[in-house]
């Protein structure tokens, strides 16, 4: 049964991305050459949720409401919010300190859930990895359309 909660929250979480969609604002603003290709953003994500929900459920089962759960918790809350701050709201500054945030949560979640589950914390090295590159990529675009 907490498997199914843990499904549920991160489904939650990712319907953000879902409903602040890139469109046409972003279509339109200068973007580094790096940036990574469109198919590659929910290829990405749907494997990290898978992540982020398994290493969240096996952190709960092992150690219930801990430290790591906290973490687990705050990096999900702060994830939901980037595309709303970005793409809905188009505040590209604020979509950069909430990665900030997210990226000191998920190094928070992996360097206390590693006692619990070497696995889960592991599992969320891709994330911290993706989430460091998507900071580069939200500062980039920042700084390449400052006027906007």
């Amino acid at each position: 049964m907490a498997a199914l909660v843990f499904v549920f929250i991160v489904l939650a979480a990712a319907s953000s991305g879902a409903i602040f969609k890139p469109g046409e604002w972003y279509e339109s603003l200068r973007k580094p050459s790096w940036t990574p290709p469109k198919w590659a953003f929910p290829v990405v994500w749907t494997l990290l949720y898978a992540a982020i929900t398994y290493a969240g459920w096996q952190v709960w089962e092992r150690a219930g409401w801990s430290l790591p759960m906290m973490f687990w918790a705050m990096q999900i809350v702060v994830n939901a919010f980037w595309s709303w701050f970005f793409f809905g709201l188009r505040r590209m500054g604020l979509a950069l300190v909430d990665i900030f945030l997210l990226w000191v949560s998920i190094a928070g979640f992996i360097l206390t859930a590693w006692p619990v589950s070497e696995v889960a914390a592991l599992l969320f090295l891709p994330y911290l990895v993706w989430v460091t590159i998507a900071g580069c990529l939200n500062y980039s675009v920042l700084r390449l359309n400052a006027r906007r």
